[in-house]
């Protein structure tokens, strides 16, 4: 979300900077060659200004001829031709019919084509060249022509006309340009860097309140957004997290407990009513047995699962803190407890991993889990097969996979099993309440772990409990 917004404020920032700096890149360009513009018909105006009064057609006047209208001719040719060394560009002073009265240098002629050709024929209809074509810093190397009209008694007599090069236009053109570029380049850094600020400023409660949200979707409730910066709509969204998260493990607790009571307060009436059944099954007549095993049995299924529910609430409450445990040497522990249930009911266990194991676990509440898998493995695996216990260290998680061969499970009992009560409709005659699973799942939760079920072929489940991965370093 950094990255996205960072680019939305970055993209608007140099769409503006492009906006203002492409017209003002523009707009320096044509000052510049406006400004050497004026400047050619200022000195164009002068030349016209010093140019005698042209002879009539036709009328040959000698260079050298001893007249003052002479005289001022050759002046305005060495004036022309130190104009010409000083600026470096051409000036020709055209008679209309273009003939030359005086040019630089010596032979030159009114062009023919272009724009050269365009301004000539602009001041014989008595206009000053006006916006000639635009000068940029890659255009190649061409004159700037421009020209002027030689006004007498309203009528248009001769044409001056100018071709500058255009080189240190360009370069002048280019070096604004190039003021310009590191002003929007700074201008940019800066954007940078405030859009940079501005993006923690916004985000930094949403991140908060992302991993807050993560830690109480994984079970850690006690989670809350610590009050910082940030925008004020951001800084209420956070209180009202907070208020929010509250009322929830208020009500989970309340939840809880209930059902901790709940199951505390029946085991008392519960072991009561079964003393009761059994003084009425000694004054019961002879012929009764099954009735009064069926309720035995109930009674005892009874206990069982107020037994479970208790244990669930536990598991519930329990806020345990996970520490480095070797999975190994806990669940051969385990293994060790649960053999005599294996031998009885005529299944064997076998195990297979690394002789270490470290993993981040509460060592009371993983194996509260693995007795519950086992429990359940044990129940549903007939006479002669193995129950196999694998333990894997991965690469961010040491994981305990039971593996059972009993009839194992369909793809939607998948999808269900560790539910709450639920119990396979073809294993209803099996010892349980439906509460084993779950209570592992829980356990495992709260440990920071958890728990998965996959089929195992041609027939089985497979159990895997997990948990975050301690390096031995």
């Amino acid at each position: 979300m950094r990255t996205r917004l960072l680019g939305i404020l970055l993209s608007l920032m140099a769409c503006v900077l492009a906006a203002l700096g492409l017209p003002l890149g523009a707009a320096v360009a044509a000052a510049e060659q406006s400004r050497v513009v004026v400047d050619r018909l200022d000195d164009a105006a002068r030349f016209a200004q010093d140019l005698p009064d042209p002879a009539p057609p036709g009328t040959q006047v000698a260079a050298d001829q001893p007249t003052a209208e002479g005289s001022r001719r050759n002046a305005l040719r060495a004036e022309v031709a130190r104009y010409q060394d000083l600026y470096g560009a051409r000036i020709g002073l055209f008679a209309r019919d273009g003939s030359p009265i005086a040019v630089a240098p010596a032979g030159w002629q009114v062009p023919t084509a272009g724009w050269g050709a365009q301004a000539f024929q602009e001041a014989l209809d008595g206009r000053r060249s006006h916006n000639p074509p635009q000068v940029w810093p890659w255009t190649p190397e061409r004159t700037l022509a421009v020209a002027a009209p030689v006004v007498r008694d309203g009528d248009v007599v001769a044409v001056v006309l100018t071709e500058s090069p255009t080189g240190p236009l360009r370069t002048r053109v280019l070096n604004r340009w190039l003021f310009i570029g590191a002003g929007e380049a700074v201008a940019m850094i800066v954007a940078v860097l405030l859009a940079i600020r501005l993006t923690e400023w916004v985000l930094r409660p949403v991140r908060t309140l992302d991993r807050a949200t993560h830690d109480i979707a994984t079970g850690r409730m006690n989670a809350r957004v610590a009050p910082g910066g940030g925008p004020p709509e951001l800084q209420r969204l956070a209180g009202s997290f907070n208020e929010m998260a509250d009322h929830v493990v208020l009500a989970l607790d309340q939840q809880k407990a209930f059902v901790a009571d709940a199951s505390h307060q029946l085991r008392n009436p519960l072991a009561a009513l079964l003393l009761r059944v059994e003084l009425l099954g000694l004054e019961l007549p002879d012929g009764h047995d099954e009735e009064l095993g069926g309720v035995r049995e109930e009674g005892v299924r009874l206990a069982r699962v107020l037994d479970d529910l208790l244990g669930l609430a536990t598991a519930e409450h329990a806020r345990p803190e996970p520490e480095p445990t070797d999975l190994t040497a806990l669940v051969l522990a385990r293994m060790d407890a649960w053999r005599p249930v294996a031998v009885q009911r005529g299944v064997e266990l076998v195990w297979d991993g690394p002789p270490l194991a470290l993993g981040l676990a509460d060592p009371i509440g993983f194996g509260s889990a693995l007795d519950a898998v086992l429990d359940n493995a044990l129940k549903f695996s007939p006479p002669g097969a193995p129950v196999r216990l694998l333990v894997a260290v991965r690469r961010e998680e040491v994981a305990v996979t039971v593996y059972d061969a009993g009839p194992g499970l369909t793809e939607e009992e998948l999808a269900r099993v560790g539910d709450r009560f639920w119990r396979s409709p073809r294993h209803q005659n099996v010892d349980g309440s439906g509460l084993g699973l779950s209570i592992a799942r829980t356990l495992l939760l709260a440990g920071g772990g958890t728990l998965s079920f996959a089929p195992v072929e041609p027939a089985g489940l497979a159990v895997t409990l997990a948990v975050p991965r301690r390096s031995e370093g």
